[in-house]
C-alpha cells in the first residue's frame, strides 16, 4: 500500500490513532482547538458530519500537500444526543439511560485536501443489557469515562460485561469507520494498493 499524499490526523483521540496506524498508514498528529458547538435543530448523523465539518475548517489555510483527517462520535438514544460527561453523576445518568435498550452511535469523518472535501458518517446500532448500579459505578470508578460520547468506551470492562450485540462496525463505535475510511481513502486516490 502506497501513501500518495501526507496524511494529518486531527484528533487527541488515543483510539483514533491506534486505529489508524493500524491501516498501516504514515501519519502525523496536528491538534487545534475547535469548538464543538452545532446548531440546535440538526439530528443525529447531521451533528456528526456537522462537527467533523467545523473541526475540518479550522486547518484549511494551512493545508499544504497533505489530507487532514477530522472525526466527531456522538451517541444517541432516540432523538437525544449524549455528549461528554463531566461529573460521575452524569456519566451514571447515561449509563443508566442506555441500561437495557438499544442507541446509535454515529460517527461523522472529513477529509480535507486543497482541492476537495468530503464528509461522511458510519452508524452502529449498540445493545445494552440491563446494568446494575454496582457495575455502573464500578465501571465510572476505574475506567473514568470523561472522555467519551455516551461515558463509555466499547473496549473497556463495560463493553465487555454489558454489550450484547451490535449491528455494524465495531470499530465506528470505538471512534473511526476504518473500513469505509480507508474505501474513501482509495476512491480519492490518496492511498494505493
Amino acid at each position: 500500500m502506497n501513501l500518495l499524499r501526507p496524511l494529518v490526523l486531527a484528533s487527541n483521540s488515543p483510539r483514533r490513532r491506534e486505529l489508524l496506524t493500524g491501516l498501516g498508514l504514515d501519519f502525523i498528529v496536528r491538534v487545534k482547538e475547535v469548538h464543538e458547538d452545532f446548531p440546535a435543530d440538526l439530528t443525529g448523523a447531521a451533528v456528526a458530519e456537522f462537527l467533523a465539518s467545523h473541526k475540518a475548517e479550522a486547518y484549511r489555510n494551512d493545508l499544504q500537500d497533505e489530507v487532514v483527517i477530522t472525526a466527531d462520535t456522538i451517541v444517541c438514544v432516540g432523538d437525544k444526543i449524549l455528549n461528554k460527561p463531566q461529573t460521575h453523576h452524569e456519566a451514571a445518568e447515561m449509563l443508566r439511560l442506555l441500561s437495557g435498550r438499544s442507541h446509535e452511535v454515529i460517527t461523522g469523518v472529513c477529509l480535507l485536501a486543497r482541492e476537495t472535501k468530503e464528509v461522511f458518517y458510519d452508524t452502529t446500532k449498540v445493545y445494552f443489557k440491563d446494568l446494575s448500579d454496582t457495575e455502573i459505578d464500578f465501571y465510572i470508578n476505574h475506567y473514568k469515562p470523561f472522555d467519551k460520547a455516551g461515558a463509555y468506551g466499547i473496549q473497556e470492562w463495560i463493553g465487555m460485561v454489558g454489550i450484547e450485540r451490535i449491528e455494524g462496525s465495531y470499530f465506528n463505535v470505538v471512534g473511526l469507520p476504518v473500513q469505509k475510511l480507508y474505501s474513501k481513502l482509495v476512491e480519492h486516490s490518496f492511498i494505493s494498493c
